[in-house]
């Protein structure tokens, strides 16, 4: 009898730890396109343009106690795109090459968000992008391509998650076939959503809204596509900081059974597509601002809360070093915009004087822009390269060819500006695509024992389940 009592006795006791142990609050945080290097990147980065100092100044994501890696190959390519590569850190499961939440036969996959939402959870999913966009698709949505942007969004209700947010929608009247259709933000209000248009009116509705879509201010600089850049943000600008503490004052209220929120930093992936350095390490540190909210929010509640950081993928082929053992990131903070916005200043100047521009003009704006000349010596083989350029596509005889990447197209003086910067800081890219390299993993909190040892980025989603205890 007395032994009974013994093993009913230790057997509750581990119950009640594990039941203690559950994470009551998840933070899921998707840096896009953040490789190992663009975190190891930003971290000397700022050691060097703060401190002037060789070595790292820590985010704070790297302080985590937990330090990982996952491999992130999809169903069908050893080389990820963000649709397989979100679903796969969503649900658990590998897919094809721009599938949405569903496996590599089309059939539908159950998400960690769907399964937080069923165990009692508010669930919130958030991103720097549109939230039609390919990773905070892959939490609420099924659809066999994509760029179904409309069909994604009409998901999005019957996913009944309490609160999204992001730059907009990208297509919010029309099909994946072009065909005119119903508007979506009144499908969406009609769902029971408010729709918030800036920080401001969050502020105002939140407290009376049942559900809550939190988008940019109409006419934002950037428009639905994204918020802006760090490094090209206005005061006005919604940003991530903003959305992260928005979900989880929202989240929180009127709540006592704990939320999964997903925050994705979406534009370290697009300013990597671009191969901006000096765009790409601002944004890495603005989304380590919105994880420290998270972080602040987990001291306040160290026995319940789980944090994890890690990507997608990473992109661009990142190189620190250029073969010279030599690296000169201090570089990088003359640079005032990111290269689309430097494209565009480029193209009023031609509007306005076209062939008349001289270079004088272009030395002027790419000083004030990229601090060369002034804040940085020029190299007579960077300067040829950007007069050459300069001469070819401001000639009265010019046959502009304008440079693309996946999300930008720009001036060829632009992408001329940013090459040479980027190797005065002594930074190489293999490619405007993703590569295969390891996604970093870090963890904080309740749970996080379970993300010790290398993993897949499908274990990433069902160890957050288990913290969690999501049924």
């Amino acid at each position: 009898m007395k032994r009974t009592f013994h093993v009913l006795f230790f057997a509750l006791l581990a119950t009640t730890v594990f039941a203690q142990g559950k994470a009551k609050y998840v933070f899921y945080f998707i840096g896009d396109g953040m490789g190992v290097n663009q975190v190891n990147g930003t971290e000397m980065y700022l050691a060097d343009a703060e401190e002037n100092r060789i070595g790292v100044k820590s985010l704070q994501f790297t302080q985590f106690p937990v330090i990982n890696m996952a491999s992130t190959f999809s169903a069908t390519n050893a080389v990820t795109d963000s649709s397989a590569a979100g679903t796969a850190l969503a649900t658990g499961e590998k897919t094809y090459n721009g599938a949405i939440g569903l496996d590599d036969r089309k059939q539908r996959l159950t998400s960690v968000a769907e399964k937080a939402k069923r165990s009692g959870k508010k669930v919130g999913v958030t991103t720097s992008v549109s939230v039609d966009h390919a990773t905070p698709a892959a939490f609420y949505a099924h659809q066999p391509d994509r760029s179904m942007y409309y069909e994604i969004a009409l998901d999005l209700p019957k996913a009944n998650f309490d609160f999204y947010a992001g730059g907009g929608f990208l297509k919010p009247n029309t099909t994946y076939d072009k065909q005119e259709a119903p508007g979506i933000f009144p499908i969406f209000e009609e769902a029971g959503y408010t729709i918030a248009r800036g920080y401001n009116d969050f502020k105002a509705k939140s407290s009376s809204a049942k559900k809550m879509i939190l988008i940019q201010e109409e006419g934002a600089p950037a428009g639905v596509r994204s918020l802006s850049y760090a490094i090209d943000r206005n005061e006005s600008d919604l940003t991530l900081s903003q959305i992260t503490e928005s979900a989880i004052s929202f989240l929180t209220k009127n709540n006592s059974k704990g939320f999964f929120l997903m925050v994705e930093g979406g534009m370290i992936d697009w300013s990597c597509h671009d191969n901006d350095a000096a765009t790409t390490f601002r944004e890495v540190v603005d989304m380590d601002n919105a994880i420290k909210i998270a972080y602040e929010f987990y001291k306040k509640h160290p026995k319940e809360t789980l944090i994890v950081v890690t990507a997608d993928h990473e992109t661009g082929g990142l190189g620190l070093g250029k073969g010279k053992y030599e690296m000169n990131l201090k570089a990088l903070k003359y640079q005032k915009q990111s290269t689309g916005i430097l494209s565009s200043h480029i193209t009023a100047l031609r509007k306005q004087k076209g062939h008349r521009t001289t270079w004088e003009e272009i030395k002027e704006l790419l000083s004030r822009t990229m601090g060369f000349w002034t804040e940085l010596p020029v190299k007579w083989e960077h300067e040829k390269i950007l007069r050459d350029c300069y001469e070819a596509s401001f000639s009265k005889k010019a046959n502009l060819e304008m440079e693309k990447s996946l999300y930008t197209v720009s001036e060829p003086l632009a992408a001329k500006a940013k090459e040479a910067l980027n190797d005065m800081a002594g930074v190489g890219w293999v490619s405007g695509g993703h590569s295969a390299g390891y996604a970093p993993v870090y963890a904080i909190g309740a749970g996080s024992e379970l993300f010790k040892g290398k993993m897949n980025n499908t274990d990433i989603p069902k160890r957050i389940a288990e913290a969690g205890g999501y049924k």
